[in-house]
Order: structure tokens, then sequence, then C-alpha cells
């Protein structure tokens, strides 16, 4: 049975279902459902050939060509599909639901499957993704100077129960020159936004929905400009920890990188550092002053949140002090804090 379902029911519906993208494998890397598994009905050259005897010959060409490259791979979609979704239920989706979809879809319900067919395919899903980000949220920002251990926190809030999204986890960058680690590839800029999109709908809206403050750029990420714009007129929670508890922080996580990599990233922030300050800065690194070095970069970080803080609205900052001890402690301390803020409200 071929069942064709809108990309609304396969959430509301059909979730559980075992999902098959079909689209070549660079196109599946661009972007795709998270939840899905690569069956790419053409390579990727494959498909250039199939695309271009469609320009310059025709549909039906195309399709003939279609069936000789792909005529001794059913056994093996079949056999994919079956590890997949060994109940043979089993979901399918092309770039619009279209013909790559529908030839998988006629084969896996000939074997015997139970298949569901994304109508409109990832070009519908993307619409939906894009939907998610024009809702209103209710985020509470956690905020707090380069160090203040705002992700760990934020890990700790998700244990308690409650409603994070982790953009820098999504993003695989830590939003700062130095974020990448030298570890971290990110996604795309379009599956970045389908994590995201994920992770958004499944949120109670009713709930507040906990997120670090991040600028709108995060490597080589663009966060939505419609969640950032309701980012940086949210309430923000601002961590504020001793100095020195955030240099020995810095230098317990990143004093152990491969030095030319921090060189090199420093390099990216030479000009609002300064010549002075950048070239302290190489000199500590070369002298193994590892605590200097973050002291002099901290400088600029430091001044560029404190310019981000002062152009939002007043009345929307609400400072914690923190002594921090551990990330468990202070979360606990910021839901404290965050409920007596709520219950003050309620009374006026």
């Amino acid at each position: 049975m071929i069942k064709r379902i809108t990309i609304q029911e396969y959430y509301s519906q059909f979730a559980s279902l075992s999902l098959l993208d079909v689209r070549t494998p660079l196109e599946f890397e661009k972007g795709h459902i998270p939840t899905a598994y690569n069956l790419p009905i053409f390579s990727n050259d494959e498909r250039v050939q199939v695309g271009t005897t469609y320009k310059q010959v025709g549909r039906d060409q195309a399709i003939l060509l279609g069936f000789d490259i792909v005529g001794n791979k059913w056994r093996g979609f079949i056999e994919q599909a079956l590890q997949i979704a060994p109940d043979k239920r089993i979901g399918v989706y092309c770039w619009r639901g279209g013909m790559r979809s529908g030839s998988l879809a006629w084969a896996l319900d000939f074997y015997g499957f139970e298949v569901y067919v994304i109508q409109g395919g990832y070009k519908a899903y993307r619409n939906w993704v894009l939907q998610q980000f024009e809702k209103d949220y209710p985020l509470i920002v956690l905020g707090g100077m380069t160090g203040s251990h705002k992700t760990e926190v934020l890990q700790e809030l998700c244990k308690l129960g409650e409603q994070v999204i982790d953009l820098e986890s999504l993003a695989q960058h830590q939003g700062s020159a130095y974020g990448s680690k030298n570890l971290f590839t990110q996604p795309s800029q379009e599956q970045f936004e389908n994590y995201l999109a994920e992770e958004l709908f499944h949120f109670n809206i009713d709930k507040c929905i906990w997120v670090e403050d991040e600028s709108f750029r995060i490597g080589k990420i663009v966060v939505p400009r419609n969640l950032w714009n309701q980012m940086q007129s949210s309430r923000l929670m601002e961590l504020k920890i001793d100095k020195e508890k955030r240099v020995q922080f810095l230098l317990n996580e990143y004093g152990v990188l491969d030095k030319d990599f921090l060189a090199e990233a420093t390099l990216h922030i030479r000009k609002r550092l300064g010549p002075q300050h950048y070239q302290a800065a190489l000199m500590a690194l070369e002298e193994n002053r590892l605590k200097d070095f973050i002291e002099i970069v901290l400088v600029y970080y430091d001044k560029s949140y404190q310019y981000c803080l002062q152009k939002r609205a007043p009345q929307t900052v609400f400072s914690l002090d923190i002594q921090y001890d551990n990330s468990m402690d202070t979360a606990q301390e910021v839901l404290q804090y965050f409920s007596t803020l709520s219950l003050k409200e309620q009374e006026q």
C-alpha cells in the first residue's frame, strides 16, 4: 500500500516511521530531515546525467536512462530498506515528491511494504522548517561574559526538566573566534536550521524556553533572523562570575589547544584587539604564558559583551551574582531567582 501524506501529517501521526531520503549524497549532505536515512536512487554523477538528458533530449529519454541506471539496484534498495524498517512500514521522500520517491515507493510496495510518500518532498519540509522560525517563543536568554559557564548551566537546566535550545551544540561551534576548538565540523546552514526547527517544534510554547545569549553568527552559521530578534527582546538572565574564575575556566578549556590554532584564530580578531594587544597576545602564546594570553583576549570579548548588553532594554536584564562552585548548583540558583522574578511579576 502506498499512501501520500503531508509533512504536517508525518509529524502528527507518522513520526515514528523509519524515513528514507532517496536524493543524492550531495543533496542529503546539504540538508535533510534529521531522522532520515540516505538511500540514494542515483549517485551524484548519475543524477547529473539524467538531468542533462532531461534538458537536452526530453523527459521520456531521461526516464529510460534512469531505468537503465537503476535496473540492477532494486534488490539492494529493498535489502537496505528491510534493515532500516524490518516491520515493512516506511516513509519516503525526494526533492519534490516526484519520480525518485515514486519509483522506490512502487518497488517497496510491490515487495510488501506499507509505504508513506511525503507530498512535496524535501521542498515541502523546508517550507515547514522556515515556518517554525516565524512563530513567537517564550524565550529566556542566559547571558554573561565569556567564561561564565553558560553552556554548562544550560545543560544542567535541561537535566532539571527545563526546555533548552543549545545553539552552540546544533551549530557545532562555541561562538568565538576560537569556537571550533580545532575539533568541530559545522553542519550546513540548511541542516542547522533543520535541527533547530525540529527542537522548536517539539517544545511546549506555554512554558519558557532557555537559550544562551549568542551573536547573530555562530562560526559560519547564522541564527534565523526572526528568532534572533526575539532573543534580543527577551528577558536576559545575566550570570556575573568573578573574572579570575572565568579566566581559570577558559584556561582549562582552551589552554590545552594547539598553539598554532590559537594564533590563527587570534588573527581573525586582530583589528578588534588592536596592534598592541594582538602582538602581546601572540608573544604570550609563544612564551607559553597561556593565562596572560587569555586575559589579553578577554579584554576584547568583555568589551564586546558590554556593548551588546547596553543595546538591550534595561528592564529586560536581570543580573545574578554567582560564586560558581559547580554548574548544577548554579542552575538551581538560576531557577530559584527566575521563580522569584515570576512571582513578583504575578503580584504586580
